[in-house]
Order: C-alpha cells, then sequence, then structure tokens
C-alpha cells in the first residue's frame, strides 16, 4: 500500500457522513481506458457493471445520506500520454473530490519515461487541485498464458504504478495483485475476464470492492 492506511480519505468520509443541509455533492472521477468506461465483450459497454458504478452502489450503501456523482471520463483505447493532455479539460473541471487513474493496460508499447511523465502530471494536477487520487495497477489478461513481450510490459507497468503511488504517497488500487491472488488461490483466469483483457462483472466486482476498502468506514 502506498500510504500507511485506509485512514487517507478520512476527510472525504467526513464529508460523506454529513446529512442535509450540512452536506455537499462529493465527485468521484474515474479517468482511464475501456475498462472504466465499461467495456465488455466489444463493442458492448455495461457501465452499470463495471467498477465505478458498482463502487458507487457500496459507497451509497456505507452512506445512505451522501449525495455522490460517479463521473467516468474513460475513452476506450486510450493510453495515459492522451489522457493526460484532456486532463484538466475533462477531468478537473468536475471538481473532483477523488480522482481515480487506470491506463496501464493501453501503456504498453508506448515510451516508459514518456507514460511515466504523463502520470506524473495528472498526479500533480490533481494535488494542486487538493484532490485525492488513487493509482490502478492493470488487470490481467490473456497474455497471461503466454509470458510474452507484452505480459513483461504489463508487470513492469504495473510496478511503475506502485512506484508512483508510493512516490507521492496517494492511493492505491493493486488490481494486478487481486488477479495474482485470485490465481495462487486455484481460481481461472477465463473466470475473471469478458474478452482479452475487458474484466467480467465478477473481475469488475473485485476491483470495486478493493476501492470501496478506501471508502469503508473503520469504527
Amino acid at each position: 500500500m502506498a500510504i500507511a492506511s485506509y485512514t487517507y480519505l478520512n476527510h472525504i468520509k467526513e464529508e460523506l457522513r454529513k446529512e442535509w443541509p450540512g452536506n455537499r455533492t462529493i465527485n468521484l472521477v474515474f479517468h482511464g481506458h475501456s475498462v472504466p468506461a465499461g467495456y465488455f465483450k466489444t463493442p458492448i459497454v455495461k457501465p452499470f457493471s463495471s467498477y465505478p458504478h458498482l463502487l458507487h452502489r457500496h459507497i451509497k450503501k456505507e452512506y445512505p445520506l451522501a449525495c455522490v456523482n460517479a463521473i467516468v471520463t474513460a475513452i476506450g483505447g486510450e493510453g495515459s500520454i492522451s489522457g493526460e493532455k484532456r486532463f484538466s479539460r475533462d477531468v478537473l473541471s468536475h471538481q473532483p473530490d477523488v480522482i481515480t487513474i487506470d491506463y496501464s493496460l493501453n501503456d504498453r508499447g508506448l515510451n516508459k519515461d514518456e507514460v511515466r511523465q504523463a502520470w506524473s502530471s495528472m498526479i500533480e494536477k490533481s494535488l494542486e487541485r487538493k484532490c485525492k487520487i488513487i493509482l490502478l495497477t492493470p488487470n490481467f489478461d490473456e497474455t497471461f498464458y503466454e509470458k510474452n513481450v507484452r505480459w513483461e510490459q504489463l508487470v513492469s507497468n504495473a510496478e511503475q504504478v506502485r512506484e508512483l503511488a508510493d512516490e507521492y504517497d496517494i492511493g492505491l488500487c493493486d488490481t494486478f495483485m487481486l488477479y495474482e491472488h485470485y490465481l495462487e488461490q486455484g481460481g481461472l483466469l477465463k473466470e475473471l475476464l469478458s474478452q482479452v483483457n475487458h474484466p467480467n462483472r465478477r473481475g469488475h466486482d473485485m476491483i470495486a470492492y478493493e476501492l470501496y476498502k478506501w471508502y469503508k468506514i473503520n469504527d
């Protein structure tokens, strides 16, 4: 974990506990590629079965008095370099309280230094606005079975995201580790995928619950 505990979002959790008329709308923005966008078997898009909206449901169950927006700014097929170019316009314009960034699947094949620069830029712009940030490592895909160059790039990208979370002392949802643990416990990768590198509902449920841990009330 990038930071010491799940106290990272304590201020947000305090806001979520407030009731009308003393509360305000909490904006959660989910930035990234096809996974947070809700692509299952292309071209089918199921936003309400993807982790941004599943997380929204978890949060509303935990905080029934809260007014929460789940805003998805993800674009299928996009990498972090392109995502950074529209970050101020498409993400920060929503006045987010918490931002998740999920690009590692599509960052394969891109210049690694440019990728790190793009992630760092998005993080620093968020911190300047005093937004909380949770980075996501990539989910597994079918290259796991081949252990080819693209798989090695995915492993490397996951590690880079962990390093960035440590460097900036921000939140981390280690999706890569979730998939790894699932397989170590005897699960099959096909049980988590709808197509090549898109999680199915079970895969999204795992990611959503891991993100939910950051919002869960710890009494």
